[in-house]
């Protein structure tokens, strides 16, 4: 997997905006508003993808906002530590940027590492799916979801998240896992090879899309 390089690459970004500020009152006041400005910019659009499920259909582009996002987070964080009182605003900087470190947030950023791009494939009704795989190190477990995205005609350069199909490699062979059209309106049918060890052929899923 790519997570080892992603945290090295974030410890790195860390270590630039630790060093933006330090040098902060040697930037043009100019270019340190612009920077100020892009970085709320980029965060509310973050947050709003987020928090709609809506974001692009370029994966690559996405996780760009993502890395950006929190490049300006953390340089916002910073800059707060250069208000007083100092025994304040340090400490609460440095509980707001450990956190950046978790698998929650680490994860998806390993996409800009990923070489070429994810597929969508097509279900039918404009609907789409992706498959995104996983891993648990601990439970010694993975797999993948299925994710299932909307495309609205008017605004194809879009997509909206309506549903998650979780398999893992205990229950079927996940690598081959893919979505149809399930057997009622607005309801998708996630399907599984079971492996050859297993009893039923396949593993079938179905649920409500939105």
């Amino acid at each position: 997997m790519y997570i080892p390089i992603t945290i090295a690459a974030l410890i790195t970004l860390t270590v630039a905006m630790v060093l933006l500020r330090m040098y902060w009152t040697r930037i043009p006041k100019r270019f340190g508003y612009i920077l100020i400005r892009a970085s709320i910019v980029v965060i509310v659009t973050h947050a709003i993808f987020t928090a709609t499920k809506w974001n692009t259909t370029s994966a690559r582009l996405n996780v760009v906002i993502n890395w950006l996002a929190l490049a300006g987070f953390e340089l916002l964080v910073l800059l707060f530590t250069r208000l007083s009182p100092k025994w304040l605003t340090v400490p609460s900087a440095i509980i707001l940027i450990v956190p950046l470190f978790a698998s929650s947030i680490v994860f998806p950023l390993t996409d800009i590492f990923i070489p070429g791009s994810r597929k969508e494939s097509p279900i039918g009704n404009n609907f789409f799916y992706d498959v995104r795989s996983w891993s648990n190190s601990g439970g010694g477990n993975a797999g993948v979801d299925v994710l299932i995205y909307y495309h609205p005609p008017l605004v194809p350069f879009l997509r909206h998240k309506m549903q998650t199909v979780p398999f893992n490699n205990q229950e079927c062979n996940s690598s081959a896992a893919f979505a149809v059209a399930g057997p009622r309106p607005r309801t998708v049918l996630g399907r599984c090879p079971r492996w050859p060890s297993q009893s039923s052929e396949i593993l079938d899923k179905i649920l409500p899309l939105g």
